[in-house]
This record gives structure tokens, sequence and C-alpha cells, in this order.
């Protein structure tokens, strides 16, 4: 009888910390596609590395047309971030200005489009480093653009951090 009861004691220690174990796991399973998601792109680590990632600033007004166009695409610049794996270069443009002009209205219009987008960016390894990597805020973006070369340009409202 004294023999059961040693073994039922080492016993309790392993399921305790098997409890704890699953506890940990449940606590943690939400955190993990976040984590996984970015390496398991075939890839995905050395393009994030080896694509150059530019800054400027420029006025709204020089990139005013430029913008006006990418925000009307939205939805459709949404569907493109999400199927890229891979990106040649970035470029960043910083638009200090891009709220207090005619692109305001352009901005409220295309709201949801312009959501659309950023959700895009945070869900995509590729273009979330990049905008990372220069101090960009996902709430700044305004608007992408797709070069023919295979370049990205990426509109932030406010000035460029690094400078």
């Amino acid at each position: 009888m004294h023999h059961h009861t040693a073994a039922g004691h080492f016993c309790r220690p392993d399921f305790l910390h098997g409890l704890a174990l699953a506890a940990f796991l449940c606590v943690a399973a939400p955190a993990m596609p976040l984590m996984a998601q970015g390496l398991q792109t075939e890839g995905a680590i050395d393009t994030i590395i080896d694509a150059p990632v530019g800054t400027e600033e420029k006025t709204a007004g020089e990139e005013q047309h430029r913008i006006a166009q990418a925000i009307e695409r939205s939805s459709e610049i949404a569907a493109e971030i999400r199927k890229r794996f891979a990106v040649d270069k970035v470029e960043i443009v910083f638009v200090p200005d891009i709220a207090g002009d005619a692109l305001e209205q352009t901005i409220k219009d295309n709201a949801d489009g312009i959501k659309e987008v950023q959700t895009a960016i945070e869900s995509s390894a590729i273009f979330f480093h990049a905008i990372d990597s220069r101090q960009v805020l996902l709430r700044d973006i305004v608007a992408v653009e797709f070069a023919d070369d295979g370049g990205i340009t990426i509109f932030a409202a406010g000035k460029n951090p690094g400078n």
C-alpha cells in the first residue's frame, strides 16, 4: 500500500506540469500565426534583407496626382500587396503636408480603401518589415504605388523620422 502512494506521488507533478504546459500553449496560440507567417514564405527573409528601402520627403503638391491615383486604386493595390512575396526595391515618400490640401477630400472619400491597404501591409512580412525598418507607422500610410520596374512606392503622412 505504501508503495502505491509513492508512485501516485511521482505522477502528480508530471500531471500538473502537463496542465501548465497546455495552459501556456493555449495562451501563446493566438500569437503563433503571426510569427509563422513571415517565415513560412519561402525566401521571405532573404528578400526582405536584399530589398533596398529608400526614403525621401516631398510636398503634397509635388506628388498630388500620383498619390490621388494610388488612393483611388486602394482596393486593387491591397490585393496586389497580398500577392507579393518578393520586392525589388521600396521607396518610402514622406509627405508632411498631406492632409492640408486637395488630397484631404480624396483621403476622406477613400478611407475604407486606405484601411484595406494598411491591413494588407500589416499582414505582409515583406511590406511590414520595409515600413518598420524606417519607423513608419501603419496608420500614417495613405497610398502605395507599384511601378512597372518592380519597384514600390509607399506614401506616408508626416516627416521623415530619419532626418
